[in-house]
């Protein structure tokens, strides 16, 4: 205290943690929510370019409500989805090449929506979400490398 006067406190820092996962594992939305409530994530980022599914739930508007209603905010962010001829070489074995077409897409084109998201993270626990799995076959792995130049106390949790 300066002066009988309470100094204003500083913000405490927060380390940041990103959450990703697939819902290739969720055969419903109930599942998917379940382990997001689990994890603590209140805010899911959709990274898929279309946010379309086959599968029933899965959809933007199914989904978002399905969020909602467990008290977490949907967004969807078309600009960090993988485009269509770069998730076709994930699915045809050529990785690399969809990975090296992402980066440069991510780089060239969508920089804004990375740093963006990178200026968010300490706000809420947030989570990508992207149809694989495995986050080693998803192009989320390299958002999450892009984050990391920009936030490198950056914690990462794959659910």
């Amino acid at each position: 205290m300066a002066g009988g006067k309470k100094l204003p406190s500083k913000p405490r820092v927060v380390e940041p943690v990103l959450f990703t996962i697939g819902y290739e594992q969720h055969a419903t939305p109930v599942s998917l929510v379940a382990a997001l409530r689990a994890a603590g994530v209140t805010r899911l980022l959709d990274v898929r370019e279309l946010p379309l599914s086959r599968r029933r739930g899965f959809s933007k508007t199914k989904l978002s409500e399905a969020l909602g209603e467990a008290g977490i905010t949907y967004e969807h962010e078309r600009a960090l989805g993988n485009p269509k001829p770069l998730r076709d070489l994930y699915r045809s074995g050529r990785q690399p090449e969809g990975e090296a077409g992402y980066l440069a897409h991510v780089r060239n084109g969508s920089a804004w929506a990375v740093d963006e998201l990178s200026e968010t993270l300490r706000e809420q626990p947030t989570c990508l979400l992207c149809f694989e799995e495995d986050h080693r076959t998803c192009h989320r792995t390299l958002i999450v490398s892009e984050l990391r130049e920009r936030v490198p106390e950056l914690r990462v949790e794959n659910l």
